[in-house]
């Protein structure tokens, strides 16, 4: 299943998802309706309630079983408390990954760590990040966890994050923690972040009304009722417990069927995640040595604290305990999990380690060894553009292999400073200075002017390192500088940028490499600032033939400057949009600029994942209608995909 393909099922899910919401919101209106008739019978002639009904029914006669303003009021009240509950949580989510690791206990790995078993992880995750072609995530330890788990949250991929338990980081190999976080990275391909936190607001929103009721029987704890005088009194008070009692069976009946939705849409997800990391790594035994190290622990995969009650979906293991007969398990039994990668299962489970021995492990693995670079081809496979594109959203062991590969031969001083915040705005600098002497002169003086002659020293440390970078390393390595610079303040985010595009206009000529640079950075950080990413407008090819011409025409002359042979690219990349293809245009030069571009992206960005893969599809024949493959065309086709939030996966040569 490719990427399009992943989110499409996952825009299917979340429709199936409202539905069914919204029948058990109608199940608690219809509750709520047949309430509220029996607590105006209860309340008596003289209460302030049936004075309320009376005023709706001046005839005065006796309570009917069909009054359609009591169930107006009572829809619109149920409406409006699930509706603003759900929005109040979903909006304590809008701050993305972040938010929702560090409301559980997360501590975010510190990039220059060289405790052994952390620097694993980063190492694994930047493996997997690098390999499907996602900004690379940041990684959150939960300390206080001594069970196996572990989940990924966000609500895009630009602002995603990967946790896992103390727990996790303790008992499991290598190969086992591979087989962890390629499941995790399953769920952040397939869009299920994003449902996830939708699942989560929603049903908060349904609790709201049964805390709401529990709230009231709470405030009249200390309450007495009086007999004498005040009789009006006391029938309110009667009122009110009735309402609170009402309220609080309404609002959890309506919890426990939204649980129950909860529980059997995050059941059938796991068990395409499950499939989806053994494709990834292609080593079962990974993923069910880790299942079987979970059912081996005394601990299992249960959580200490209560504060992730609420994201219990979100674990890789069941989190809590299921109550109701394993009706509210948000997770399958481990064992059918580990028969569906092992067949033959005998049942035995593994006594997990107190502490796993990862001595052995290389240096080089770790990211505490130097790195030395072999030499590269300048031009990749023509077939290698289209297949990346095909390959949209998936994770295979053989790109895996070579992000290792591209992570083991980059240069340890650029390792290290793309984790750290300073230095990682420094060394984006640094991949954009020139080749010719007085141009780096220029781009120093740029970079003096901005961030002072400290951080040019800085930067003098780095180039001869980044002189030894392959072409192909570049965007492998901007990508694991996303972290850091996603912790860059808002009232300095600006600066940052404004220095970037001092440092590509400098020669007043924008590479393809520039281009693609620039747009990654910007876009990703955009995202990261503000979550949620733009949302879909677009559902006609004919809306955008001027904006998939303008991307056609820039990769076409990106790669040629003869008029013929850019024509020629651009009708091989337009026959791919038989719908539109007459309409679109081949822009004259004067039209076709990477300003031009920009534009265009943003636009194509609101547009429906149908017009996102076709163009994308486009765009690599384009590029490879010349029967040539250069990295910076390889470069500029990934930066038009992450543009149009498709990740796509490295071009392997």
């Amino acid at each position: 299943m490719d990427f399009f393909e992943a989110q499409a099922r996952a825009k299917q899910r979340t429709a199936r998802l409202l539905v069914m919401f919204a029948l058990a919101v109608a199940g608690m209106i219809a509750a709520g309706y047949f309430a509220a008739i029996w607590l105006l019978q209860f309340a008596g002639e003289e209460s302030p309630a049936r004075s309320l009904y009376g005023s709706l029914d001046p005839r005065g006669q006796s309570l009917a079983l069909w009054q359609p303003e009591v169930l107006g009021l009572v829809a619109a009240g149920t409406l409006l408390v699930v509706g603003l509950a759900s929005l109040f949580k979903w909006l304590q989510f809008s701050g993305g990954g972040r938010t929702v690791a560090e409301s559980v206990g997360g501590r975010q790995v510190d990039p220059h760590t060289t405790e052994f078993r952390e620097r694993r992880l980063l190492n694994v995750v930047e493996e997997m990040a690098i390999a499907s072609g996602t900004p690379m995530p940041a990684v959150y330890v939960l300390d206080d966890e001594p069970a196996i788990n572990a989940f990924a949250a966000g609500l895009t991929t630009s602002d995603a994050v990967v946790a896992v338990t103390r727990g996790t980081l303790e008992k499991l190999n290598r190969e086992e923690l591979q087989g962890v976080v390629g499941h995790e990275f399953s769920h952040i391909l397939n869009g299920d972040m994003r449902l996830n936190l939708r699942l989560a607001a929603t049903i908060f929103g349904i609790l709201a009304i049964g805390l709401a009721g529990r709230g009231l029987l709470w405030g009249l704890r200390h309450t007495r009722v009086r007999s004498g005088r005040d009789k009006n009194g006391g029938g309110v008070i009667l009122f009110l417990i009735g309402l609170g009692v009402a309220l609080l069976i309404i609002g959890y009946v309506g919890y426990f069927f939204g649980r129950l939705i909860q529980a059997a849409v995050s059941r059938q997800r796991e068990f395409l995640a499950d499939a989806s990391a053994v494709q990834f790594t292609r080593n079962p035994g990974g993923l069910s040595g880790a299942l079987k190290k979970i059912g081996g622990l005394a601990l299992g995969s249960s959580l200490q604290t209560s504060k992730g009650a609420a994201i219990g979906h979100f674990f890789f293991a069941q989190a809590f305990r299921s109550s109701f007969g394993g009706l509210w398990a948000t997770h399958p039994p481990l064992d059918e999990r580990i028969r569906a990668i092992d067949p033959r299962f005998d049942g035995k489970m593994i006594d997990a380690p107190e502490v796993v021995d990862v001595a052995r492990e290389s240096f080089v693995s770790a990211g505490l060894a130097p790195a030395r670079p072999p030499a590269a081809p300048p031009l990749l496979p023509t077939g290698a553009a289209i297949a990346s594109v095909a390959a949209a959203g998936t994770l295979t062991p053989e790109a895996i292999d070579q992000a290792h590969a591209l992570l083991e031969t980059t240069p340890d001083r650029l390792r290290l400073a793309a984790q750290t915040t300073g230095e990682a705005r420094l060394l984006v600098c640094g991949l954009l200075l020139a080749d010719d002497p007085a141009g780096r002169a220029q781009q120093r003086q740029i970079i003096s002017r901005h961030a002072g002659a400290e951080a040019l020293r800085q930067l003098a440390e780095m180039e001869p390192h980044l002189a030894r970078l392959r072409p192909e390393q570049r965007l492998p390595l901007l990508q694991i500088t996303l972290p850091a610079l996603r912790a860059i303040p808002a009232v300095s985010l600006g600066a940052f940028l404004e220095t970037l595009d001092d440092l590509v206009h400098a020669d007043e000529h924008v590479s393809p490499f520039e281009f693609a640079l620039q747009k990654l950075v910007a876009r990703t950080l955009a995202l990261g600032q503000r979550p949620g990413g733009p949302v879909e407008q677009i559902h006609s090819f004919h809306a955008v033939t001027g904006e998939i011409s303008t991307v056609l025409s820039v990769l076409a002359r990106a790669a040629t400057t003869d008029t013929t042979s850019a024509t020629q690219a651009f009708a091989t990349g337009a026959a791919q949009l038989k719908l539109v293809e007459a309409q679109l245009q081949f822009a004259p030069a004067s039209a076709a600029t990477f300003a031009a571009l920009d534009v265009a992206l943003d636009k194509l960005a609101t547009a429906s994942l149908p017009i996102k893969q076709r163009t994308l599809v486009a765009a690599a024949h384009t590029v490879t209608a010349d029967g040539r493959l250069h990295v910076a065309e390889g470069e500029l086709l990934r930066a038009i995909a992450a543009a149009l939030d498709v990740p796509v996966p490295p071009l392997t040569a």
